[in-house]
């Protein structure tokens, strides 16, 4: 997920005649009008973009052909593209994937965000969480969190990449290395996609992931999982132990959502969760997201606006007990 650079520190509206009540629910953008954008806060080839082609794929289908693209402006993790979608028109035609990040941790963390996760954006619906896992490059000596332990006091601490700062797999790289009390040095990139290719080519051993975009690499044995972030073993992933199990109580997660600014019409707000619900009924939309590890959601509108605002207030505080900063 998105925050500062490293590498190596690299309506149409309308209705038939006589129908009234159709006439009055504004109508998502049609084809001959605007395109739907779906922005994604972040990279290319991470978990949130993803999600975001599954669903954009799903919202075309069944809002009668009407465009949905999908344009990736990371940076400053997800703060960057999130505003853009605070500040623009309530038409339909701006979405972004909301997510931990961008409206829960983000806020937190960084002094100069210029939206209020809740207030500012209309919220449509949670899409899917997933636990974190944590992934070594196969050539390492790291087979399990008593290996980081030893490695990260065998010298000048160990590095770990994240798909930036920001996100919850940086905060659980800091709530780890104060309960384990060793040094871990964060290596945020602009993305996963950035990250986990440098994991595979040895440039950093271990990155902490969210299951979905580490799930295939994963299964080809280019990455190593040592450890995942849920309370219990995931089932798509059995032979992956647990943080718990190895003796470290932190359970953490990421989910991603989709909003639009505040002052969406309730209609359309409507309209594009419904769209949203019935892409994640489809039987290959929830094989796609289980299969790479997460959870399909079930929240729309009313309910996940309060799980948002929840989610904020819990990792707002565990940013500022974690003590985490942006590097």
């Amino acid at each position: 997920m998105a925050g500062a650079t490293a590498g190596p520190a690299r309506a149409q509206s309308g209705a038939p005649p006589g129908n009234a009540e159709a006439a009055a629910v504004p109508r998502a953008p049609s084809p001959s009008g605007p395109p739907i954008r779906i922005v994604v806060p972040f990279a290319p080839g991470g978990t949130t973009d993803l999600v975001a082609r599954l669903i954009a794929a799903g919202l075309q289908e069944r809002l009668g052909g009407t465009p949905v693209l999908v344009e990736n402006r990371p940076g400053a993790g997800a703060t960057l593209g999130s505003q853009l979608v605070a500040a623009s028109p309530p038409d339909g035609t701006t979405l972004v994937m909301s997510n931990v990040a961008s409206h829960a941790i983000g806020p937190a963390l960084y002094p100069n965000v210029r939206y209020d996760p809740v207030r500012d954006f209309t919220h449509i619906a949670l899409v899917v969480s997933n636990p974190s896992v944590w992934v070594a490059n196969p050539r390492t000596e790291l087979h399990g969190l008593a290996d980081v332990v030893r490695a990260a006091r065998g010298g000048r601490g160990l590095d770990v990449a994240t798909s930036g700062s920001g996100s919850s797999n940086h905060l659980l790289v800091v709530r780890f290395a104060r309960l384990a009390r060793v040094e871990l040095n964060h290596v945020p990139y602009r993305g996963a996609g950035p990250a986990i290719t440098d994991l595979i080519a040895g440039v950093v051993p271990l990155m902490s992931d969210s299951l979905p975009s580490a799930s295939a690499h994963i299964r080809q044995g280019s990455v190593r999982a040592i450890a995942i972030s849920s309370a219990e073993r995931h089932p798509g992933f059995p032979e992956v132990p647990t943080f718990r199990e190895q003796g470290f109580d932190l359970v953490s997660g990421s989910w991603f959502g989709l909003s639009g600014p505040a002052g969406l019409p309730a209609a359309l707000a409507g309209r594009l969760a419904r769209a949203v619900q019935e892409t994640l009924t489809a039987p290959e939309v929830r094989a796609r997201l289980i299969e790479a590890g997460g959870a399909p959601g079930d929240l729309t509108l009313a309910g996940y606006t309060e799980f948002v605002r929840e989610e904020h207030a819990r990792w707002g505080a565990l940013v500022r007990l974690s003590g985490a900063r942006v590097e």
